[in-house]
């Protein structure tokens, strides 16, 4: 299977290009708003969008994949909440195991369950190692997946996690503070894991402005996040999109 989205970010890792993504869930999403979220979303040069939840009670996933596709050549990648949140009209799947936590069901058991229709989906799967950070609030994530987050300020366990990871031939590190977090993962935390780590890193969850998008990148976030905020205020969208690509580094 052709790797075409994960050769774009360990292409970028590699240049010091830094990648934005905006994150939609289509529980929370209209017709009438995707099509803005795409309008604002190719002024602003956004680089991905990630679709799913942690729930999608809704049935039309699939609608509002082939809307966006529709309407932009912006590359869609599930990160799915369930093994129900797949489909084939997207680019790439996040094959997310919660390695953050201790719940057998997320690190492997709901994988078996999916693994045969993830296979003929068609999609481009990439392994993705899942680690939920405290971020001051309870989440969905956290509720749903039954399991402690990695607590704000202990960076070695978030190292030593992203490392083993890697290390269990995870492709992506995807660190995430959950929807509607009080406070984003630290820069602290950050620059600790990207250090230990030669696979691309995704940052996501508590990102409110472009100032902390920006200095999330310069810790050492390949992909920034941002879904909770710009449901709020599409507007954003531009501002955190020039912020995270301000702070790309050209690698001579």
């Amino acid at each position: 299977m052709k790797q075409v989205i994960y050769q774009q970010f360990t292409h970028r890792k590699e240049a010091g290009r830094k990648s934005f993504a905006v994150l939609i869930d289509p529980d929370k999403v209209q017709a009438d708003s995707i099509e803005q979220l795409v309008t604002l979303a190719m002024d602003a040069r956004v680089d991905y969008f990630f679709v799913g939840g942690s729930l999608v009670i809704s049935s039309h996933l699939d609608e509002c994949i082939q809307q966006i596709k529709a309407s932009c050549d912006i590359p869609v990648i599930l990160f799915p909440g369930s093994p129900s949140q797949v489909s084939k009209y997207a680019d790439a799947l996040l094959y997310l195991s919660l390695i953050s936590g201790r719940n057998p069901e997320l690190l492997i058991g709901q994988h078996v369950i999916s693994a045969p229709f993830v296979k003929k989906s068609g999609l481009e799967i990439m392994p993705t190692g899942y680690m939920v950070v405290d971020g001051g609030a309870p989440t969905t994530v956290s509720y749903i997946s039954n399991a402690t987050p990695i607590p704000a300020d202990k960076n070695e366990i978030a190292m030593c996690t992203a490392m083993a990871g890697e290390m269990l031939g995870m492709k992506l590190i995807y660190m995430d503070a959950g929807s509607g977090a009080k406070r984003a993962i630290t820069e602290e935390m950050i620059e600790k894991v990207s250090r230990h780590i030669e696979v691309p890193l995704i940052v996501g969850g508590g990102i409110t402005d472009p100032e902390k998008a920006y200095l999330n990148c310069r810790a050492g976030a390949d992909v920034i996040v941002v879904g909770n905020a710009i449901e709020k205020d599409p507007s954003l969208i531009k501002a955190i999109s020039a912020a995270v690509h301000s702070s790309s580094v050209k690698q001579i």
